[in-house]
């Protein structure tokens, strides 16, 4: 008997294995993150462009798992809607936020425009981060928020953050006047604004919450009420976001 026929190395498998799959659109087992999936060759590769086009190409070498699954390191819950839309043009009505994260990593660029006409995607991608985008340093103030909360929550239930919101140039030097006269440490007052958009204040509390929220943080907010004499009603600029721990 001939042994080496029989025993062939794993290395070349996984070579000839890939040789036949660039040329025979066979019947394809994948490992995305855990979960399986079973499909061909031919909807994987049904937009050329995008990385699962790609990855599967002669000039790509997929990794497999130990059973010779070809392995996609990535969250395996939702490919179930990236499969389904390429065997028949379907666009997921559910999971569409985690749908369109996975669209994106895996350009697949028709899909990614559906879903970004969706009602979701399109307040968040379209009005929501366009107006955020007009808030100077909105990004970095929200994780200044974070990291004053936490340096304060050492042996307590809650910690307090000031905001400064300021909408327009005027009300710029109202607020840096303001700070002079509030008791407290101007450095732990985080500073939104100015911006040139429709939204108003509230609209950007919200944001503010709802992305601290989204980083796993519970949070309220309310007007920061200054003591008597203070010059300007404080509540006009100031608000305290309050953090919750346990």
């Amino acid at each position: 008997m001939n042994l080496s026929s029989e025993h062939k190395p794993l290395g070349k498998q996984v070579t000839s294995s890939l040789h036949t799959v660039s040329k025979v659109s066979p019947i394809v087992e994948l490992n995305v993150g855990g979960e399986m999936y079973t499909t061909t060759l031919s909807t994987l590769k049904k937009h050329p462009g995008s990385k699962l086009a790609e990855m599967f190409t002669g000039n790509h070498k997929p990794r497999t798992d130990s059973e010779g699954r070809f392995f996609i390191d990535r969250p395996g819950t939702h490919f179930k809607y990236i499969l389904e839309y390429l065997r028949s043009n379907q666009v997921p009505t559910q999971c569409i936020q985690e749908v369109y994260k996975e669209a994106l990593f895996y350009n697949i660029d028709p899909l990614i425009k559906q879903l970004e006409d969706s009602p979701q995607i399109f307040g968040e991608v379209v009005a929501r981060k366009q107006f955020l985008a007009r808030v100077p340093n909105y990004s970095e103030n929200i994780e200044l928020m974070i990291h004053i909360a936490r340096a304060e929550a050492v042996a307590s239930r809650r910690s307090s953050v000031i905001v400064c919101v300021v909408r327009s140039e005027e009300d710029v030097a109202r607020c840096q006047d303001a700070l002079s006269s509030l008791d407290m440490d101007k450095k732990s007052v985080v500073k939104f604004g100015p911006w040139k958009a429709a939204p108003g204040i509230s609209d950007l509390l919200d944001c503010i919450q709802m992305d601290l929220e989204a980083k796993g943080y519970k949070t309220s907010f309310q007007p920061h009420i200054a003591e008597k004499g203070f010059r300007f009603k404080s509540h006009d600029y100031f608000y305290k976001f309050l953090f919750t721990w346990w």
